[in-house]
């Protein structure tokens, strides 16, 4: 939030594919090398390799000396990157369709799927990964961390099903409910304990973010409108954010991609001790490589500047830190321990949003300030959204269904007095495009790990 998936090649099989060419490849040279070699150079090769190999050096195929000998024990500056829930647990049975078994009974022994693994890739904190200490750290964390990947299970298998069926002609109001009550179910929703992490987003082409219809509001899905889908899930006010974005008419196909190159970019850029503004400069390079034709006319792809990514704290989904999708001055550095989210937006407009149309995302301030308010509408809501949903946000459509109908009264009242923010819809200009992509991880000890990935994006 700022703001059937088929069985797909996995990371790491391509990678060994690729290696194992790049291997046959590199065989054949050295052999097309030696076999131009004369019986007297095959023979001195011979000898320099017996003497390498005495002497624990190498030597290349032509006869010279390697430039360089590696030690394997020394730390490298490089990543690895060990894709969704490679040997991590498994399902006791198969999930439903539509799904309706609760995620925990999936998953008895309380162990959930692991997320994308990446090492910390800087020579400062290449350690990490083998240090004791850092791996003590990280089990201290343990059920915290649970509670994390058992709601990025739950929004991965929603998710699946969603994208399944959603269909050009289908009202939004009703995308929206199959996600939420889908949500709830594979979540076991209890009050503020666990359940929804915020309204789900469905904006519309040039609305960027923090769009759902409130009630009454019968828009319908159209062939040629792109669908940013924003949904949350909270176990423990741990927060899943993850956001994708959703079209029928294949011309829109660059800027998806832009979006998404731009998002795993910021991804993977992120890291303990790296400046939030260097994180931005690498997304904006990404985004503006693509541009995109639509009738007749080219357009480049901008990142959104003023709509960004951000750090996570429990049940407080802007944590405090923001992360940009643009070059910038911001110095600020990421810390081991910490949650973020990295969404980017792009689109074919301005590159800049503003605030329209009517609010239907509401959220408690976490520094709300205590006032003694006249108004017992007021007071009474205020005792609902404190008990139903703290610090996270709601819209009016779950008020409505909650039992508080005449709700938008007291909800100004709140407003007003400072306790409760509105959020209204973002948007780039009438006639624009804008897509977006996001994914939450968390900064390990040991590594970071991308709790939202999976096979799909």
């Amino acid at each position: 939030m700022e703001a059937a998936h088929e069985p797909t090649k996995t990371a790491h099989v391509a990678q060994d594919e690729e290696l194992e060419s790049h291997d046959d490849v590199q065989g054949n040279h050295a052999g097309a090398g030696e076999a131009k070699m004369t019986a007297s150079q095959k023979k001195k090769l011979k000898k320099k390799k017996k003497k390498a190999a005495a002497a624990g050096g190498n030597v290349d195929t032509q006869g010279a000396p390697a430039e360089e000998t590696r030690n394997d024990s020394a730390p490298q500056s490089t990543s690895i990157t060990i894709p969704f829930n490679v040997g991590g647990p498994k399902p006791v049975k198969a999930q439903t369709n539509p799904p309706s078994i609760p995620i925990r009974l999936l998953y008895p022994d309380g162990k959930y799927p692991i997320g994308e693994i990446e090492n910390y890739k800087d020579e400062a904190n290449l350690y990490r990964s083998t240090s004791e200490e850092k791996r003590l750290l990280e089990r201290l964390n343990e059920d915290e961390l649970q509670n994390a990947r058992r709601s990025a299970e739950v929004h991965r298998q929603v998710r699946d099903y969603v994208r399944r069926n959603i269909k050009p002609g289908m009202k939004l109001v009703d995308i929206c409910n199959m996600i939420e009550s889908s949500v709830m179910k594979l979540v076991e929703a209890d009050g503020i304990k666990a359940g929804r992490a915020f309204p789900t987003g469905c904006s519309l082409n040039h609305v960027a973010a923090h769009y759902t219809p409130n009630t009454g509001d019968d828009t319908v899905l159209g062939v040629d409108d792109v669908m940013k889908l924003d949904f949350g899930v909270h176990v423990g006010g741990r927060i899943i954010d993850s956001a994708f974005t959703v079209h029928h008419n294949p011309k829109f196909d660059p800027l998806i991609q832009a979006v998404r190159d731009a998002t795993n970019t910021g991804v993977k850029a992120a890291g303990i001790d790296v400046r939030l503004g260097d994180i931005g400069a690498a997304i904006q390079e990404v985004m503006e490589s693509y541009e995109i034709e639509l009738d007749g006319k080219v357009y480049p792809i901008k990142p959104i500047q003023n709509l960004c990514g951000h750090s996570i704290i429990p049940y407080v989904i802007h944590g405090g830190k923001s992360v940009p999708s643009v070059r910038g001055r911001e110095m600020t550095k990421m810390e081991e321990g910490e949650y973020f989210a990295i969404e980017t937006f792009g689109t074919t407009g301005k590159g800049y949003v503003n605030e329209d149309m009517d609010c239907s995302h509401y959220m408690k301030r976490p520094d709300a300030p205590h006032v003694a308010l006249r108004s017992a509408g007021a007071k009474s809501l205020l005792a609902h959204i404190n008990k139903n949903h703290g610090t996270l946000a709601f819209c009016r459509r779950w008020l409505d269904a909650e039992g508080q109908p005449r709700h938008l009264m007291a909800l100004k009242h709140l407003v007003e007095a400072g306790i409760i923010d509105p959020c209204p819809p973002l948007c780039d200009v009438k006639g624009s495009y804008t897509a977006q992509f996001e994914h939450t991880f968390v900064l390990k000890p040991t590594c970071k790990e991308v709790l939202s990935r999976g096979t799909d994006y």
